[in-house]
């Protein structure tokens, strides 16, 4: 079954819009944003090479920032309305915050490695003041005194990406296991997401599912895996290398909205799993007072609708 379409994502303002109106033909290399993202308010000299000199996951200006968030990314697409709301509220933070969405196990890497990422030829060390990923390992530091003031805010469902008309007919989980298939898989060493996946895969077709896409064919190199999924994924289907990879209904959702030729298949309630989202203050957060507002917006009114507009749903009991 193919997703069911959504209501249109129309934020606050007209952020989204004018992203899927300066996208409506679709755009394979990210950023996909068009400058959305960067919070900076002086952006001075704009240069940007597709592949090559581009780095979509990290956003703004560190220097002097006022607050820092580190975020798992695959909630990038609804920085820029949580953003422009929050400024609104709190002024003096305009152009005053920088964040990074990359996938949250690199994010903790670099935490431990004394706030120190290096991508390329460029080393940046920030320290967060806010770090946001899943529940379980967001609760986890808090119990290792590493973070304060958790508060979960979102849920989020799986769905298999494919490209537009799922020209390779693929109907449901089981069908990951077909040796002609080439996928897009995260990998557990990195990606929390991949855990849920994995759960996923043994619900739909037992250990033997999971096998197959999982090492079966990764040893053959029909499945391939991924460091950062919310890129990788939708650009190796949208440039023909892959058929299909699992990935959060929400990011489905966002490449359909800006006009990529992205479709996603339903996984059943049976087969899915949710993953709860939350956020906790760093222990050492160098913005205290910005870091406390900045988890109070992340469950006001505003900010649940600007995350059910994008597809995910709000905490509930139960929730995983």
């Amino acid at each position: 079954m193919r997703l069911r379409p959504r209501r249109s994502m129309l934020l606050p303002g007209v952020i989204l819009m004018g992203l899927v109106q300066g996208q409506c033909k679709g755009q394979t290399s990210p950023p996909w944003s068009r400058g959305a993202n960067d919070p900076a308010v002086s952006k001075g000299y704009v240069f940007q090479v597709p592949d090559i000199d581009n780095v979509p996951d990290l956003h703004g200006n560190p220097a002097d920032a006022k607050l820092v968030l580190f975020i798992g990314g695959n909630q990038f697409f609804v920085l820029p309305s949580l953003i422009e709301g929050f400024v609104k509220q709190h002024p003096a933070l305009r152009g005053r915050i920088f964040y990074e969405t990359l996938p949250p196990g690199i994010l903790r890497r670099q935490i431990a490695a004394d706030d120190t990422l290096t991508l390329g030829n460029l080393t940046l060390r920030v320290k967060p003041d806010v770090y946001e990923a899943g529940a379980r390992v967001v609760r986890q530091m808090e119990e290792k005194k590493q973070v304060t003031g958790v508060v979960e805010y979102a849920t989020n469902t799986l769905a298999i990406m494919v490209a537009a008309g799922n020209p390779r007919h693929i109907a449901s989980l089981n069908d990951l296991g077909r040796a002609e298939l080439k996928l897009s898989m995260p990998n557990p060493q990195w990606e929390g997401v991949a855990n849920q996946i994995i759960g996923s895969l043994r619900k739909a077709g037992g250990e033997q599912l999971y096998e197959t896409v999982y090492r079966k064919k990764v040893a053959d190199g029909t499945t391939v895996l991924t460091e950062v999924h919310h890129r990788q994924t939708p650009m190796r289907i949208m440039q023909g290398r892959v058929d299909a990879g699992v990935t959060w209904a929400s990011e489905v959702e966002f490449q359909k909205n800006i006009g990529n030729p992205i479709a996603g298949v339903e996984i059943p309630p049976s087969q899915n799993t949710t993953a709860t989202y939350a956020a906790g203050m760093m222990v050492d957060a160098a913005h205290p007072q910005a870091a406390a507002q900045w988890l109070a917006y992340l469950k006001s009114p505003e900010t649940q609708e600007s995350y059910r507009q994008f597809g995910f749903k709000p905490v509930e009991s139960g929730s995983k």
